[in-house]
């Protein structure tokens, strides 16, 4: 298996990027292609220890985390971002994997890999970490601020088949993030996406979700727009590292509350691994032909790691063929929303 991995996108590219993708090449077994501009590469791959398999794709232009996608994936082509989408459309790569700008790894997409027939919008799903040990999968979490109640239906459906492929789930419950549990809560995008799911065939519909139920597992996947989806996901990760910061910052000067803690740390760290957002690595980008995943800007050499992984898995489960054939044979909603178009 080959993936594409931009050797300049993140806050600490291009060193963390290539500790992640070596790791991943002597852990994972697959063959990890960077792709970024070649002299600056090869001097972070040298100093990364990589022997002669690493491989070089040259792209010259970087696109930064500042820029507007579209127009710089329009512009930029020789960028990372671009060629490394490239790559998956010519099937020179499996997957791709960017941990830049998210607005233009899905600009590139929906130009280059083009959306799954029957998808108007793709998603970026993440699982999150819920009660009991398990995960629940969020979607959307950034790829559209706005949308309409027949896109959660589709997000819906292809979070189920994230959630059996990826996450082993039989049948998984799927709840609308909304402001309160009952029927009929929410604004208008919930109320009109709430019927919709009701009477969709093959989506087990468990009703709405509040922001404080999310992680206590009362649904497998979640779906919301990519506004209220990503200041979820975006709060969670600072209300962990908060905690934690906070009971560090405790215990220091304290002989009792540090003696207390070293007793803990066992624990503490596999707490603290199943909060950690880079034990989950990146976000697939749902919806496209073909396997992009979306890492943290913020991304060191783990969780690029960790990202890899979650394409060769999304590859080696054929997520997108499975996500294609379920979007084509959903049967179409019998009773259209009174100024909603139907669902096919």
């Amino acid at each position: 298996m080959k993936i594409a991995l931009d050797a300049v996108g993140g806050d600490f590219a291009p060193k963390e990027v290539v500790t992640g993708g070596v790791r991943a090449h002597r852990e994972l077994g697959v063959e990890v292609v960077f792709v970024g501009p070649k002299a600056e590469v090869d001097r972070a791959l040298t100093a990364g220890g990589a022997g002669k398999w690493a491989v070089i794709e040259d792209a010259p232009d970087t696109i930064a985390m500042d820029e507007h996608p579209a127009q710089a994936v329009r512009v930029k082509k020789e960028s990372s971002i671009v060629r490394g989408i490239q790559m998956v459309e010519d099937g020179r790569v499996n997957a791709f994997v960017s941990a830049g700008n998210s607005g233009a790894v899905m600009a590139a997409a929906l130009f280059g890999l083009r959306r799954i027939r029957g998808v108007d919008r793709p998603a970026i799903g993440s699982p999150i970490p819920t009660a009991g040990g398990g995960n629940a999968f969020l979607l959307d979490v950034g790829a559209n601020a706005d949308a309409r109640p027949e896109h959660l239906l589709q997000y819906a459906v292809m979070g189920m088949i994230y959630a059996e492929r990826l996450m082993n789930i039989a049948n998984p419950r799927v709840a609308l993030l909304s402001n309160g549990e009952e029927s009929g809560k929410g604004n208008q995008l919930v109320q009109a996406a709430e019927p919709l799911l009701k009477a969709q065939a093959g989506v087990n519909f468990v009703g709405n979700v509040e922001g404080k139920d999310v992680f206590q597992g009362k649904a497998d996947v979640i779906v919301a727009d990519g506004f209220a989806g990503n200041i979820l996901i975006k709060t969670a990760e600072g209300v962990a590292e908060f905690l934690f910061r906070t009971m560090r910052d405790a215990a220091r000067g304290d002989p009792i509350a540090t003696l207390g803690g070293l007793l803990l740390r066992p624990k503490l760290r596999s707490i603290r691994r199943r909060a950690d957002w880079r034990e989950f690595g990146g976000a697939l980008l749902l919806g496209v032909n073909g396997v992009a995943v979306i890492a943290h800007g913020r991304s060191d050499g783990r969780a690029i790691f960790n990202a890899v992984r979650v394409a060769r898995d999304a590859v080696q489960r054929d997520v997108v063929g499975t996500i294609a054939s379920a979007i084509h044979e959903r049967p179409a909603v019998t009773a259209p929303i009174e100024g909603q178009s139907r669902v096919t």
